[in-house]
């Protein structure tokens, strides 16, 4: 009996080393499974989205995709690309860090009417898997920059950082684009897939090199059964696109938004500055010019165009001044012109749409005749009629007059003008001497020519 109570505790003892045991050899097991389920590819599908030019913002949006999907074990990156080219970034170094990436990166030139140009085709022939929507285009590749409109010569283009299997192929797209069908036959794309729904299941089974080894994906399962059956991706498919801030970025750098910019702005801080005020016109104003500023920083601005459109609003503002059309309105109009039309060096493909130009010149010059004019005769025009019944009439100077500035007559803002040797201080008496459009003739109260108070018309000397 003694020996039987001995052995209960015994027991007890060995059952929990047994369970113990079970347990560590459970917790042992469990990285070993979680491993398992890590290669057979069920931690998801990044796909980032890159539209238009592949400048600082997309070209970081790119680099932080790669690094986030490896580190974060991602299945496969796929790259959905539709761009006119490269500005502001080294398209080298974007397609080796695609061919340097430790995850599957997959290019698909996609949706319809989706095209890959110049740098951009590089990032596409860059990676180990290119898939273009049935009538995407492909190329050209040079140049590889839109900003360095250099050619490329057959040598340059073979040492280029491209996926081994299409460096023979590449030429083809040298200077001329190729479409989805031809691309796939010269074994430049590996598949035609219209949407990104079918790219995905496609790529079920297949290899795709990478830096860290070959991988062999498993994207899709296949639901329902008889004719219900369908392919549908295994796993989560995130989709990503820039943030507001670089989504912001990105349309300044646009070079049509660049340039209406700068001309809003222009023509708004030349508004502001006939006012005589700061208000919400002049604000405006200096945040879009600001704003162009930014995407010129990005841009192959030609400083001499840039001149230009500072002349033509310099040209408007003088005519402006005098009250009417003048030969400083046709300089204006020139130098506008001219500086639109040649604003951006490198590719032409920079260069604003046509129509855009002309839509922009014509509502500047509609703005400068039409709207500062009627502006300007509405603020400094007099509540009488008769403005030669004001002259010899005392008004107040609100700057200095020196020769220009501005004077309170009539408890209205005029623009006045006097003659160099009889300057005014702000505060001063003006008296009236001449009217000459919109613009007062003033001069001292005291120690004028002539003294018009004689409303009869018989002046007296001062």
């Amino acid at each position: 009996m003694h020996d039987m109570m001995n052995s209960t505790p015994l027991r007890r003892t060995t059952l929990g080393i047994a369970l113990c045991t079970l347990g560590a050899v459970v917790m042992l097991a469990s990285p070993s499974q979680a491993a398992d389920e890590l290669s057979t590819g069920f931690k998801g599908i990044d796909v980032v989205q890159i539209r238009g030019l592949i400048d600082p913002p997309n070209a970081s949006l790119l680099l932080d995709a790669i690094h986030d999907a490896e580190v974060d074990g991602s299945t496969a990156l796929i790259l959905q690309l539709d761009s006119e080219g490269v500005v502001d970034t080294d398209p080298e170094r974007l397609a080796d860090a695609i061919r340097k990436a430790k995850v599957p990166v997959i290019v698909w030139v996609g949706e319809a009417g989706a095209e890959a140009r110049g740098g951009s085709a590089l990032v596409a022939a860059a990676a180990p898997f290119l898939s273009m929507a049935s009538n995407a285009k492909l190329g050209p590749i040079a140049p590889l920059r839109l900003d360095d409109n250099e050619s490329m010569s057959r040598e340059y283009l073979r040492d280029l950082p491209i996926d081994p299997t299409r460096v023979s192929t590449i030429e083809s797209v040298r200077s001329t684009s190729v479409s989805a069908r031809k691309a796939k036959e010269s074994k430049l794309a590996d598949s035609i897939d219209p949407v990104i729904g079918e790219l995905i299941v496609g790529l079920d089974g297949k290899t795709i090199v990478t830096a860290a080894g070959p991988q062999k994906l498993s994207t899709a399962e296949v639901k329902g059964s008889g004719r219900d059956a369908r392919r549908e991706p295994n796993q989560p498919v995130r989709f990503r696109k820039l943030s507001l801030t670089g989504q912001l970025q990105h349309t300044l750098g646009a070079p049509w938004a660049a340039y209406f910019l700068f001309a809003l702005g222009a023509s708004l801080l030349l508004f502001e500055f006939f006012t005589i005020s700061i208000g919400i016109a002049g604000v405006v104003g200096a945040v879009c010019v600001a704003f162009a500023a930014f995407g010129f920083s990005h841009l192959p601005v030609r400083g001499w165009a840039i001149g230009l459109l500072v002349i033509a609003f310099f040209g408007y503002g003088v005519d402006v001044q005098a009250g009417g059309l003048g030969p400083w309105t046709a300089i204006g109009t020139g130098s506008f012109v001219a500086g639109s039309l040649a604003l951006y060096g490198g590719s032409s493909d920079l260069d604003p749409s046509w129509w855009i130009i002309v839509l922009v010149c014509i509502g500047v010059v509609l703005f400068m005749l039409a709207g500062m004019t009627a502006m300007l005769r509405s603020r400094f025009s007099t509540p009488t009629v008769g403005r030669e019944g004001m002259l010899g009439e005392l008004g107040i100077a609100n700057t200095d007059i020196n020769p220009d500035g501005l004077i309170t007559l009539r408890e209205t803002v005029w623009r006045a003008r006097t003659n160099r040797a009889t300057p005014l201080k702000m505060g001063e008496s003006a008296r009236v001497v001449a009217v000459e459009g919109l613009v007062l003739e003033v001069e001292p109260e005291a120690g004028g020519a002539k003294d018009y108070r004689d409303r009869g018309g018989h002046a007296t000397e001062s």
